[in-house]
């Protein structure tokens, strides 16, 4: 009876492990994206606006969530290293420049329609949503 005791805890416990490294969001593009997948650091340009056209020379098109929103924040934080005070202040400078910084859905559902109708969009939701339309670049733990 102990073992199978332990065995149930220890199965517990790594059902709890796989949650903690399970992907928290994913970053998706409209299908006529030419692209499989993005790297930390192409993300990072692409919503700093220092990448502004695919490899095939169309638009890119990055949707961010509102200002203030937890998904936008913890993007901000792990995939451009930055807090979101900072980012808007830099997009205001770009603004400056010309260049029009993402654009800004207010839910994942927005996000989704917008990335899946638009040709070039990326964007990110959570995880647990229900992707069709749309191919997953990567995702973000």
């Amino acid at each position: 009876m102990l073992k199978r005791g332990k065995l149930w805890v220890c199965g517990l416990l790594l059902l709890g492990c796989g949650r903690i490294w399970a992907a928290e969001f994913v970053i998706i593009a409209n299908p006529s994206v030419p692209v499989k997948a993005l790297t930390q650091e192409e993300l990072s340009d692409i919503y700093l606006l220092r990448t502004h056209v695919w490899d095939d020379g169309m638009r890119i098109i990055p949707v961010n969530r509102e200002s203030g929103s937890n998904p936008r924040s913890l993007f901000s934080v792990r995939v451009l290293r930055q807090q979101q005070s900072a980012l808007s202040a830099y997009w205001d400078k770009m603004h400056y420049k010309g260049m029009t910084p993402p654009l800004v859905q207010e839910s994942d559902q927005s996000v989704l329609a917008f990335v899946q109708k638009v040709p070039g969009a990326i964007g990110y939701v959570s995880a647990s949503m229900q992707l069709k339309n749309v191919k997953v670049l990567a995702e973000i733990q």
